[in-house]
């Protein structure tokens, strides 16, 4: 019989059933689809076999940039799948083999919004969807912020991102947007929920930027 957790145990734990076949079902450039027969734990001891489609994704870093005066950087951006133009926070892709999590954050962050920052930590780390994607991503808090001069930007903006007009909202205000359905890209809510936390001290101490995931 499994012991029934406290709230002490809390806490995300690997584990991975036992697959009898997988199927590659398509690839993209971004994300691949994979169909899965897995092995799963059934009552009555015994075993039960299960299909399961897995979106196979590159993973993300997002940027809950933060100001001295407590107000957040948002940035508002087309999204095809859903019919929307929904205010997100600077996000991408983790598209460059290697690149430490901070520096593609940090790359974003200028690209998208124009800013620097001096000061990086790690806000959260989030399966943004983990029942049918392996997309993980880090969600940094940057503080000290400084506005880039537009011809110190390499970097030229197309498609859905050549129209995406960058706000500063305060974090009150922001953590009301998100309460009142105004706000809806996950990345963003949970990052503003999370700064909402730490700057109210619910949260102690962030992690350092190049904190391990785990």
């Amino acid at each position: 019989m499994t012991a029934v957790p406290g709230p002490g145990d809390v806490r995300d734990e690997p584990e991975r059933w036992r697959v009898t076949e997988s199927v590659r079902a398509f690839e993209g450039p971004i994300f691949a689809i994979r169909r899965d027969r897995v092995v799963m734990p059934a009552s009555g001891g015994g075993t039960e076999a299960v299909g399961r489609d897995v979106v196979e994704h590159q993973g993300s870093v997002a940027v809950l940039a933060l100001d001295a005066a407590d107000r957040v950087l948002l940035l508002r951006q087309y999204r095809h799948a859903v019919g929307a133009r929904l205010w997100e926070i600077p996000a991408g892709l983790r598209d460059v083999p290697g690149e430490p999590l901070r520096d593609l954050a940090a790359r974003e962050l200028l690209e998208e919004s124009g800013y620097r920052a001096g000061r990086w930590d790690t806000l959260v780390d989030v399966y943004p969807s983990p029942g049918m994607s392996d997309e993980r991503s880090r969600v940094f808090l940057a503080r000290d912020l400084a506005e880039v001069p537009a011809d110190e930007i390499d970097f030229e903006r197309v498609h859905e991102e050549a129209d995406m007009p960058v706000v500063w909202v305060p974090l009150a205000d922001a953590v009301r947007k998100v309460l009142a359905g105004e706000i809806h890209n996950a990345l963003a809510v949970q990052g503003i929920l999370a700064a909402h936390a730490f700057r109210g001290g619910a949260a102690g101490a962030l992690r350092p930027a190049d904190a391990p995931e785990e």
